[in-house]
């Protein structure tokens, strides 16, 4: 297991550390990374689909993704909200009436369901047996963790001004701290060891990889609760941003996870203003960095 934990570490740490400044690469990469992540997802469903006792699984796995996302959401909600009240977040009204596109942006959090749904019909109804699926997929992850690292590296931000946000590394640190805290209170009901539980509260919205990393390690069915509680964070996210944001920018801006810094920014922006941006990207940059080092090193020590 600490083998392939470090096999899925390696790739972003080597996209991380090169260096491009071609932009018709990095817009290459971009339009990869995007690919990668459907086909990724497809084939979690793919897997989903093919499991013996799907059905019959069918209903725990739709429990154990609710205590995930009411225990999650309520032990980050005191988190950030505790940190928020030692460092508050002073905003000024956004300038301008600047839509981010919310109906968009929804449709757009469901496309990861669409893909896990195709895959899962196709597994479960159309294709037979396909012995190298998880194989494809773990490669395919790695490739992904690479271009990811690439795109890290080459986005214009500066690890340590990141590090020395205060704002942005308080929130990720809290975001952290509070899930591993409900991993710790969800132990006795998902039965689980204490180090695979703890990975399952990783992700922090980064859906493509927690479903993936962890249904290579726990099976289909844990990868398929892993992926739910994630993409219901990103959608969840979504509707709560504009409510928060204005009196508690720590919760809304840390809420979403690693997607701070990509997919929810948009609704940060616009809700927030120009002075949230620096803190969600910091915090979606710090989250996405621990996050498959926390899954990694948790399930390495199954």
């Amino acid at each position: 297991m600490l083998t392939g934990a470090l096999l899925i570490l390696a790739p972003l740490f080597l996209g991380f550390a090169l260096s491009l400044e071609n932009r018709r690469l990095m817009t290459v990469i971009h339009y990869a990374v995007e690919i990668l992540v459907y086909f990724i997802l497809a084939l979690l469903g793919l897997g989903l689909g093919q499991m013996e006792g799907l059905a019959s699984q069918l209903g725990g796995m739709a429990v154990q993704v609710l205590a995930l996302v009411l225990v999650l959401f309520v032990a980050n909600m005191i988190g950030l909200w505790l940190f928020h009240r030692w460092q508050p977040m002073a905003l000024e009204r956004p300038e301008g009436d600047i839509s981010p596109g919310y109906r968009r942006l929804f449709l757009a959090g469901l496309k990861p369901l669409l893909a896990v749904t195709a895959g899962l019909l196709a597994g479960y109804y159309l294709l037979p047996d396909v012995p190298m699926a998880e194989q494809v997929a773990t490669w395919a992850l790695m490739l992904l963790l690479f271009l990811i690292g690439l795109q890290l590296r080459n986005a214009g931000l500066s690890l340590r001004k990141l590090l020395m946000n205060r704002q942005g590394l308080g929130i990720a640190l809290s975001l952290t701290l509070s899930s591993l805290l409900a991993g710790v209170a969800l132990m006795p009901w998902l039965g689980l060891p204490w180090h695979d539980t703890l990975a399952l509260v990783s992700g922090f919205g980064w859906y493509s990889l927690s479903g993936i990393v962890i249904g290579d390690a726990l099976g289909p069915a844990w990868g398929g609760v892993a992926f739910l509680n994630d993409v219901i964070r990103e959608i969840v996210a979504l509707a709560i941003i504009p409510l928060l944001i204005a009196g508690r920018p720590a919760m809304a801006i840390g809420y979403g996870g690693a997607t701070a810094m990509d997919f929810t920014l948009p609704v940060i922006r616009s809700s927030g203003g120009l002075a949230c941006v620096p803190v969600a990207i910091a915090s979606g940059f710090l989250l996405s960095f621990l996050s498959p080092i926390l899954m990694g090193v948790f399930l390495a020590l199954g």
